[in-house]
């Protein structure tokens, strides 16, 4: 995409409600709500480790606070 212009040769347009949408869902709806949650665990963490790097697990948050002293 150079000069703001669309590369036409990488764009698929689909229709919606099109066969392979349909498809799509039928298949997702034979899974078992276990099998989803995994499929979209997986997807989570493959976009995770795209967008943020290599596993970094949780940041460490902490609040100081100020108490009285009895």
């Amino acid at each position: 995409m150079a000069g703001g212009k669309i590369d036409r040769t990488r764009v698929r347009i689909i229709k919606k409600n099109s066969v392979e949408e349909n498809d799509d869902i039928s298949f997702w709806m034979s899974q078992s709500p276990a099998q989803r949650i995994s499929a979209l665990e997986e997807i989570r963490a493959e976009y995770n480790s795209w967008k943020y790097g290599p596993y970094r697990g949780f940041q460490r948050v902490y609040k100081i606070i100020k108490r009285e002293r009895c």
